[in-house]
């Protein structure tokens, strides 16, 4: 069987994946060699499963050797090549609104003269740039070097009112239609768009403002994004790294056909919300060979909010996403479900994966009021060190301005309706743990809607850590903290062959 596959492509760039068994994100330096016609070998290593090469010719024909094994691609044709300066762009200069304004309009330019099929190359160096919109058929090729730098000032920066003309969700905050600050890099409707390169995307969270109000407005709008695609299709994110952030770092919103590929993203361990990748009402998305370090969720998957009021014209559902080979080197959760998820999320896959340092591995938030479901989650072959809790399902989530009061955190029957959320379906199966903190699993379901079947088999505890304190394994009102326990269960289906503990989660009834 191969295990050597394409797994993005464009004019000039290839992104392949060797991973033979047992390989998660990093690879040991195994030789490859890639041959063109008329042309000598480049030859290189691979110290991760995911791969990327630049620098190739389009319409070229290639053949790609690893290990004894062959895999033979072309690449796209290109349309016509320009760079940022040939519009007026200027590296360097001032971080101030007119130099941002400036090159922003240059950029502008450049991108409304990209023809079909065609790149746009920002080249090394350090790019003020206020927000830019990208289009269709498009590339924007970051080069070695090149960082396009968000300004400080943002006095001059762009709003996406909540919903475009046709009443549809345009901007958005945690799952709602709201007014938010245009993201640095954006694009709205957008098809067969690509970004790649060895550059960099600077969104200034930790310049000027951003960080000190992060539930609040200001002048009527939410904090941007780091990278904010908008019902787009068919794109492809490759190679870049993206940091610090206003908000959450990448948000595809209502995308479908999405590839993020070898990104390295970014933030201060305490950035508040700064999310590495939360697609969300997405369909079709493949996350591969990408690291994460981050002061939030590295991967949050959500299908937007129903309104306080029921507003659920928004919403749409999330399906089939699938995560690989990735590294979550620390964040509050590894992979997260939730809590946003009133479209309902189905047909999610993690594989080979590993999670250092994580608050917790795979995480399933959601909360009465919420209604949608959670359901057809696989999470195999993931290895994680020093997570504190392994494995989680919480349905009293204590989100919101109402999160706290006693409708949603009581532990007595409620009326099951249409707002009610259900989690079932869920799949854990070889996983490898160490230095475990608080559990492996702890799931506490809604006694009128109890959490299930939830399948966790071939878990290897190897260690808990010895230094561990008791703390939250899930962020509800009334649970006890826990130390080195196996599996907590409260109405929850848990099937399992580890210890479950013989005492509930919650500390009272209410």
């Amino acid at each position: 069987m191969s295990v050597l596959s394409i797994t993005a492509l464009t004019a000039r760039t290839v992104s392949f994946c060797f991973a033979p068994e047992g390989v998660k994100y990093r690879l040991p330096n195994v030789p490859w060699r890639l041959t063109q016609t008329g042309e000598a070998p480049r030859t290189g290593t691979a110290d991760a499963a995911v791969t990327t090469l630049y620098g190739l010719d389009p319409s070229t024909a290639y053949a790609l050797e690893i290990d004894g094994q062959t895999i033979e691609f072309t690449t796209p044709a290109c349309a016509g090549l320009s760079k940022v300066t040939d519009f007026g762009a200027i590296e360097g200069g001032p971080d101030d609104p007119e130099h941002a304004q400036y090159n922003a309009e240059a950029f502008a330019r450049a991108i409304a003269a990209v023809p079909a099929g065609g790149t746009l190359v920002v080249p090394a160096g350090k790019w003020v740039c206020a927000p830019i919109r990208l289009k269709s058929d498009m590339t924007l090729l970051l080069e070695e070097g090149a960082t396009l730098f968000a300004p400080t000032d943002r006095s001059l920066w762009p709003q996406l009112p909540a919903r475009n003309e046709d009443g549809e969700m345009l901007g958005s905050w945690e799952g709602l239609p709201e007014a938010c600050y245009s993201a640095p890099v954006h694009a709205i409707g957008a098809e067969n768009l690509n970004i790649v390169g060895l550059g960099t995307l600077d969104g200034g969270g930790d310049r000027g403002d951003w960080w000190s109000w992060h539930k609040e407005t200001r002048n009527g709008a939410r904090r941007p994004r780091g990278l904010h695609l908008i019902d787009c299709r068919n794109t492809q994110l490759i190679g870049f790294t993206i940091r610090c952030a206003p908000s959450w770092t990448i948000h595809p919103q209502g995308c479908q056909g999405l590839r993020i590929v070898s990104l390295n993203i970014q933030a201060p361990h305490d950035s508040p919300n700064t999310d590495g990748c939360n697609p969300e009402m997405c369909e079709n998305v493949a996350i591969t060979g990408v690291k994460f370090s981050v002061g939030d969720d590295c991967i949050a998957i959500k299908a937007g909010k129903r309104g306080d009021n029921g507003e659920e014209d928004h919403l749409r559902p999330t399906r089939n996403i699938r995560i690989t080979h990735c590294l979550m080197e620390r964040g509050h959760g590894g992979v997260v479900i939730g809590s946003e998820m009133s479209g309902e999320v189905t047909g999610v896959v993690v594989e080979n994966c590993e999670m250092v340092g994580t608050d917790r591995g795979l995480r399933l938030k959601s909360r009465r009021g919420r209604g949608g479901k959670i359901a057809d989650v696989r999470f195999a072959n993931v290895l994680m060190d020093g997570v504190q809790t392994a494995f989680s399902a919480n349905c009293f989530y204590h989100c919101d301005a109402d999160g706290h009061d006693d409708w949603v955190q009581s532990r007595a029957i409620a009326e099951v309706n249409h707002r009610t959320p259900t989690i079932g379906e869920i799949r854990v199966e070889n996983i490898e743990l160490h230095n475990v903190c608080h559990a492996a699993g702890a799931f506490i379901g809604l006694p009128e809607a109890p959490i299930g079947p939830i399948s966790i088999s071939n878990v290897d505890i190897r260690s808990f850590d010895p230094n561990a304190t008791p703390g939250m394994a899930v962020m509800a009102d009334n649970v006890r903290p826990l130390k080195h326990e196996s599996i907590v269960v409260e109405h929850a289906d848990v099937r399992t062959d580890l210890a479950l503990s013989q005492t509930t989660l919650s500390l009272t009834d209410r």
